[in-house]
């Protein structure tokens, strides 16, 4: 069994993992740190960050700015209903499913460089080596963009990699609109467009495996000095909405008595929640990220207030307490006013293949760079590809913690210790080690 490793077993300094003598394909740490600058470039905002929504305008010119960088590799692309995209890298047997990795492109509205785009720019940068090095492997490596991971403009979350494995219908995605009226099936052709060359993908094709590389998201791998993850499992998470109903009235006329103000019920909605959601432990995880307020006018009594929950937890049994006692939350607290609860999304924690796990850190020893295991706090296109293969996925960490702000920020020996792990780890797998 794979423990997790303790800070005094990862103290190797950069410098030793960074010299360790392998028979391992060099990857080009300098072209995969340039290409993650010249893709942020694409949607960049003033203070360092980047803007690339999916299925906006930026988020096409990402993809043919890969796409060209792909086809000095040689690599195939293709797409699929949803608007996936898939780049292949043929191996020597054309007819076993492909090992696959891959990640997004999409961002947050003030989101960073590398959440994301780490694990499509290692990914291109591990084929690319083993092209260069002349390694053919036995089966094909794919890899894969998935379409709208992030979820803020078109909900829900990782809406092109589930409508992949059939956990949510084409139908539905493509429903799915923004704050503008703005449905999926309306904005998918121009980002479609943006590959016209690309051949036809169908949904849920076979996958031999899948590994996604993405930056941590969180504090663990920098507080114990680690220059690698590998990602036992992640945790679930439930999306609810709350709308609150009051009365619209006169700011100036209308006495406290009398009103039925949507916003300060909303208020003790909010406490009431937060005491439900405490936990001494640290473990659970309660946001909330979005409130609208109706009218939305200085001298008005709010008549309307809707705000998002998103709570996570690893244990399935605490995400059903927790989660189903919601309503009855909000109902006990939002007098005078009315309220409705309804649940947006839903996934249960998720483990990760343990003989893919054992892969990853074998791979990671073999390569000589420290190691430990940790569970994803954050949501990823990998769970949803674990209905349909082995799936793992490799953390590197980065600066704080920080991520879905202009602050993200990794290093290029981090991201470098990354990518030699994933390439090396694909072509075991290709190859039938």
């Amino acid at each position: 069994m794979i423990k997790d490793k303790s800070a005094r077993q990862n103290t190797r300094s950069q410098e030793v993992y960074e010299e360790t003598v392998t028979e391992e394909p060099r990857i080009n740490s300098g072209r995969l740190w340039d290409r993650h600058m010249r893709l942020a470039e694409i949607g960049a905002l003033p203070r360092g960050g980047v803007n690339r929504q999916a299925m906006t305008t930026g988020d096409a010119a990402a993809r043919q700015l890969l796409v060209a960088w792909a086809n000095e590799s040689g690599l195939t692309p293709a797409v699929d209903a949803i608007g996936n995209l898939f780049l292949r890298f043929q191996g020597r047997d054309p007819e076993p499913p492909p090992i696959m990795t891959g990640s997004h492109l999409d961002t947050q509205p003030q989101g960073g460089r590398f959440d994301g785009a780490y694990g499509v720019l290692a990914g291109l940068e591990a084929l690319t080596t083993l092209r260069e090095a002349g390694i053919e492997p036995l089966r094909s490596l794919e890899l894969v963009i998935w379409n709208n991971e992030e979820g803020c403009r078109f909900a829900p979350t990782t809406m092109g990699s589930a409508v992949f494995a059939g956990a949510l219908k084409l139908e539905e995605a493509l429903a799915a609109r923004d704050s503008d009226g703005v449905s999926v099936a309306d904005a998918l052709p121009a980002l479609l467009a943006a590959t016209p060359h690309a051949g036809r993908r169908a949904l849920g094709s076979p996958v031999s495996a899948y590994i996604e590389a993405h930056i941590e998201q969180g504090p663990t791998l920098e507080a114990n000095q680690c220059p690698v993850g590998i990602v036992t499992g992640i945790q679930g998470v439930r999306w609810f909405t709350v709308e609150v109903r009051g009365r619209a009235a006169h700011a100036g006329t209308t006495p406290r008595g009398l009103r039925r103000d949507a916003l300060m019920s909303a208020v003790s909605v909010l406490r009431a929640l937060s005491g439900h959601f405490h936990d001494p432990d640290d473990v659970v995880r309660f946001t909330v990220g979005r409130m609208q307020v109706s009218p939305n006018s200085p001298n008005t009594v709010p008549e309307r207030v809707t705000f998002s929950i998103d709570f996570r937890h690893p244990d399935g049994s605490v995400l059903t307490r927790l989660g189903d006692a919601v309503p009855a939350v909000c109902q006990r607290a939002v007098h005078p006013c009315e309220v409705s609860v309804s649940e947006a999304a839903a996934s249960p924690p998720v483990a990760f293949d343990r003989g893919l796990i054992e892969t990853l850190a074998l791979t990671a020893k073999e390569l000589g760079i420290p190691h430990m295991c940790l569970q994803s706090g954050a949501t990823h296109d990998a769970k949803w590809v674990t209905h349909l293969a082995p799936s793992g996925m490799i953390f590197v960490p980065c600066a704080g913690g920080i991520s879905h702000s202009e602050e993200e920020s990794a290093t290029p020996e981090a991201l470098a210790a990354g990518t030699r792990v994933l390439m090396s780890a694909l072509l075991k797998l290709a190859d039938g080690e």
